[in-house]
């Protein structure tokens, strides 16, 4: 039986694809989570950069130093990280939102640990997370964004990576998108919240005998859940409308480049 031959550049196509699909993989919501085992990453990388090799054209040469291969392995890697913090960025979002509502509530102090990130969040942000990582997945969000590791390489092809202005403001416009659409979910709830405060700042100036502490503390919290129970609808509308336009952001940065 014999082995097929792979001459040094067909060699190296896989490695530069790889490395972009692996980049976008560990980037990705959910699936390049940390709970996500990383024999799954690794193999989805490897499914993925198989089938994509096979329809790109073989590079201009092979790099004969480790400089210039270094350089290569480095502009497929930062395509591969943009894309993914594209996708990334609106979960970041999500859980600012959850943030505010959470810190608006009094649950300043009532945090976990995220098993995602390793880090403290409001129970409110963690709730909010997990429920638009269910919806990502209901829309079919993540074959969009392996979908796009594909329409990456018609726009931006091997070794085609240029680092331009136009990035760098389609990354910053990203950014503040973050909190805008972090302000849309977390307004109903954190003004209403902020209406109960002034509310009960009244009541303890005209009626300093109650104990404001005592009555406004589990005020905000039902006010808070009875926010986020009504606001629901509104949470879907924005998340679905947030996912479904992120096919566009991709094809902006890929552009961009």
């Amino acid at each position: 039986m014999k082995f097929p031959l792979f001459s040094p550049a067909q060699i190296e196509l896989f490695f530069l694809v790889f490395i972009r699909v692996s980049a976008i993989v560990v980037m990705l919501p959910i699936l390049g989570d940390r709970t996500t085992p990383v024999r799954t990453k690794a193999g989805l990388s490897l499914l993925i950069a198989i089938l994509v090799v096979p329809l790109l054209k073989m590079p201009a040469g092979v790099s004969e130093d480790v400089l210039s291969l270094g350089m290569k392995m480095g502009g497929e890697l930062l395509i591969g990280v943009i894309l993914g913090f594209a996708g990334r960025l609106l979960f970041e979002a999500i859980q600012m939102a959850g943030q505010l509502i959470g810190f608006q509530m009094g649950f300043a102090i009532v945090n976990i640990i995220d098993p995602i990130t390793s880090k403290q969040v409001s129970i409110i942000a963690e709730f909010q997370y997990l429920l638009a990582g269910l919806l990502f997945l209901a829309i079919d969000g993540h074959h969009l964004l392996l979908q796009a590791v594909s329409e990456s390489y018609a726009v931006v092809p091997v070794l085609g990576f240029h680092w331009t202005g136009a990035l760098i403001q389609t990354i910053v416009d990203l950014t503040r998108e973050m909190f805008v659409i972090s302000m849309k979910i977390s307004a109903p709830i954190v003004v209403a919240l902020v209406f109960a405060n002034i509310g009960l700042g009244l009541v303890a100036r005209t009626v300093p005998q109650i104990n404001i502490f005592i009555v406004g503390f589990p005020l905000q919290i039902a006010i808070g859940l009875l926010g986020i129970g009504l606001t629901v609808s509104i949470f879907l509308h924005v998340t679905t409308g947030m996912f479904s336009g992120l096919s566009g952001q991709i094809a902006l940065l890929l552009k961009s480049m």
